[in-house]
């Protein structure tokens, strides 16, 4: 499917995409960009949701190596994904756009409840949406969440942006001759541990036919030119 045919997609970000060249946290020029980079693509008439990772405050499953409790360190992580949630809806609101933060821990004083019909009329009333603290159960990761809310939302794509503008065949950042991929098939990234999301987000974004669209977030405007299949990416479907 030609990535200008996208009308409703999802947005996947890493934590670490907020913290610009911050080592920890949350930097506000960056969050800033980005929710440019979101107007941008909603301005070009497209609907968008997001699920931003948590990885900039806490990181469950390192946590869990270091000795936490895998389930309660999962659950310190979801709560850091709302807190970037929310950072990322001011910065939207601060340009104008009308968002809604959804989460699957219910916290009625800081956002609304996940739920998906009321997720579904937020989106048709031409909001943006943020679902925030995962699937709401330990031991799944936000990329599991995205896709698992991208089918929900029955979203024409998965857009994951990063550092980098694609699928290469190795860390471009660590080997030169690496090699960036424009097509993939959901087995060849399962196979060959492509590591573009984690495997059980790959498989149910597979069995619901959603392609994964790879890109960088960092790039001005690119979000844009890649909705509208001019800018450069890996695009991952069957």
């Amino acid at each position: 499917m030609p990535t200008r045919s996208y009308k409703r997609i999802l947005l996947k970000l890493s934590g670490e995409a907020l913290m610009g060249d911050q080592q920890f946290g949350i930097d506000t020029e960056t969050v800033a960009a980005i929710a440019g980079e979101v107007k941008l693509a909603k301005e070009a008439g497209f609907e968008l949701c997001l699920v931003v990772g948590g990885g900039n405050i806490f990181r469950g499953l390192a946590a869990a190596e270091q000795g936490f409790d895998r389930a309660s360190a999962d659950y310190m992580g979801m709560l850091a994904t709302v807190m970037n949630a929310l950072a990322v809806q001011n910065a939207l609101e601060q340009q104008g756009c009308d968002t809604r933060v959804m989460s699957a821990i219910p916290m009625a004083s800081v956002c609304e409840p996940y739920i998906r019909r009321k997720a579904v009329r937020h989106m048709e009333k031409d909001r943006i949406v943020m679902f925030a603290a995962g699937t709401g159960n330990p031991y799944f990761t936000t990329d599991t969440a995205a896709a698992l809310r991208a089918a929900e939302m029955q979203c024409d794509a998965l857009f994951k942006g990063t550092s980098v503008d694609g699928v290469y065949t190795s860390d471009p950042k660590k080997d030169a001759n690496a090699t960036r991929y424009d097509t993939l098939s959901y087995d060849r990234v399962l196979s060959d541990n492509l590591r573009v999301m984690d495997a059980s987000a790959v498989a149910l974004c597979r069995d619901n036919d959603i392609p994964i669209v790879v890109f960088n977030i960092r790039e001005r405007g690119n979000l844009a030119r890649v909705l509208a299949g001019d800018g450069v990416s890996t695009t991952v479907s069957n």
